[in-house]
Parts: C-alpha cells; sequence; structure tokens
C-alpha cells in the first residue's frame, strides 16, 4: 500500500480577512496560543507520518521558510546560555525527518492552480496530502489522535481519496464546497464514498450539509486532471472541481468526516475562538 508522504501547504494568500494582522507578516505565522498557525498545520502533518512539505508560497512569505529552517545563532547562544529547554523548544520546531520545500505561485489564480504548481516535485504515481493553513484541525481534550492521522488510515485500508468534511448550518453551505454522500452521511472518524462534490452552491440546491475544512488526500492523477481543469466558481482553478472529474472516471473518493474540532482561523472571529479555546485547555488561562 502506497503510503503519503508529502503534503502541499498553499500559502500564497494575502490574508485579507486578518488584517490589520497581517499586513506586514504573513497570516501563517499569526499565533494561536504559543505558535503560528502554520507550525500547528506542520506539526499535524508530522504526526500523521508526512514528512515533506511543500509550500505554495509568494514573494513577502519568506517569514515562514526562516522559521523552519535552522537558525545556528540562536541556537548557539540559547546553549551558552544553559537555556536547555528553550533550545529544545526551538529545535522541535524543525526536527531532522521534517523537509521543507518551497516552490512559487506567480499568479493567483486559485487552489487548484496553487495545488499544481508543485507537481513537479512528486513522482508519477505518488499520492499526497493538501492542508489549507487558514483552518486548524484539533482532536478533542484528552484524544491525542489527529483527524489526519485517523484520515490515513482510511487512505491505507481503502486507497480511495479522502476528502475532510464536517458539518456546517444549512443557511452557510454557499460558503463550502459540499460533498454528496448519496443521501447518507458517514459517521465521525469514519468514511464513506462520495458522489459528487459542489463548490459552494446554492442553499436549495446543495446535495448535503458536509462541507469540506481544508484537508485532503489525492492521488496523482489530479495533477494530470489540474493540468487542463478550466475555471469554475470565482474563475478560478477549484480543487473541487478536479475531484468531481476524479469521480466521473470511476476513481474512489471518499468522504471523511471530521472526529475532532476545526477553527477557522483565516478570519479574526475564528482565530479568536482559537486562540481563547487552545490556551484555556493549555493551562495559559484562568
Amino acid at each position: 500500500m502506497t503510503q503519503v508522504r508529502k503534503a502541499i501547504i498553499p500559502v500564497a494568500g494575502f490574508g485579507t480577512r486578518l488584517l490589520p494582522i497581517s499586513k506586514a507578516i504573513p497570516k501563517e505565522m499569526v499565533p494561536v496560543v504559543d505558535r503560528p498557525i502554520i507550525q500547528h498545520v506542520v506539526e499535524e502533518a508530522l504526526a500523521a507520518g508526512i514528512q515533506e512539505i511543500i509550500l505554495v508560497t509568494r514573494t513577502g512569505k519568506a517569514a515562514i521558510e526562516d522559521h523552519f529552517d535552522t537558525h545556528f545563532e540562536l541556537e548557539a547562544s540559547l546553549e551558552n546560555s544553559n537555556k536547555q529547554a528553550i533550545l529544545d523548544m526551538v529545535r522541535e520546531i524543525a526536527p531532522p525527518e521534517l523537509k521543507v520545500t518551497c516552490v512559487r505561485q506567480a499568479q493567483a489564480r486559485g487552489l487548484g492552480h496553487a495545488v499544481h504548481c508543485a507537481a513537479h516535485l512528486l513522482s508519477d504515481g505518488e499520492p499526497f496530502a493538501v492542508l489549507l493553513p487558514d483552518v486548524l484541525v484539533k482532536p478533542m481534550p484528552n484524544d491525542s489522535r489527529h483527524d489526519l492521522t485517523r484520515m490515513a488510515a482510511h487512505w491505507q485500508a481503502s486507497q480511495a481519496a479522502q476528502i475532510m468534511v464536517e458539518d456546517v448550518p444549512a443557511a452557510e453551505v454557499d460558503r463550502y464546497g459540499i460533498v454528496d454522500c448519496g443521501g447518507s452521511e458517514p459517521s465521525c472518524g469514519e468514511s464513506q464514498p462520495m458522489c459528487g462534490v459542489v463548490e459552494k452552491p446554492a442553499v436549495n440546491e446543495a446535495p448535503s450539509r458536509l462541507s469540506v475544512i481544508g484537508r485532503y488526500l489525492l492521488p496523482y492523477r489530479i495533477m494530470s486532471l489540474l493540468a487542463d481543469q478550466p475555471p469554475g466558481a470565482g474563475n478560478e482553478i477549484q480543487l473541487t472541481d478536479a475531484i468531481a472529474r476524479l469521480m466521473r472516471e470511476g476513481a474512489g473518493v471518499e468522504a471523511y468526516r471530521m472526529y475532532g474540532r476545526s477553527f477557522d482561523c483565516g478570519n479574526l472571529k475564528g482565530w479568536n475562538k482559537a486562540n481563547a479555546t487552545l490556551a484555556r485547555e493549555a493551562g495559559y488561562l484562568e
């Protein structure tokens, strides 16, 4: 069985929903509790056995690359000052097994285009993950197992593409990619075959309330489909449209229903909720 070892993380966005915080720093470097958003996502990938991260980036995002680079001067200073605990924490940001590669997205043409920018960094036939850094997916309290780890186990069992989903209010379905499981739904922590996916459907036309939340495990075939994918919603190249084509070819695609919790840190309300909830659970708040 082919395991997923690489994850594509698109980080080329402007972060307009987090302004003014994101005016001078990449939105992915905005902290949630004690570390940047992007570090939470990379730690999630590592926990699922993914050891190579491909950042699809642009000008002005060098701070993300620097965060995962070795800082020799800082480490030497901490070592000379006998600050071992802080030194260990700094080194844990980029453990030896982690490999980070960057590729530029010259034009903002949608998520599908961003993903395809990394096609040349994958081997033919190699599966991959797509992780959107706006969304944090966290286990429930007292549960250490990440949903991405559970989803990877379903990939291993079926070799079917996995799309992470969660329930959203019926009035909000037009804001998300919505999956169609033929009228039934998977239980939390489980996967079920999909028969369709629609990007931002009208409220009265949505096939379900199960929204795609920014975690995908995909076969290499998606890259071939994205190569000639015409623009869709918003005149952008949509990843969901390529996934829909994959299903029409007869390939297995499953919706994995999240067991834990998600926090949309791409907007101020969700970012503040993530900080308040996770800081309290970590003991930083009374």
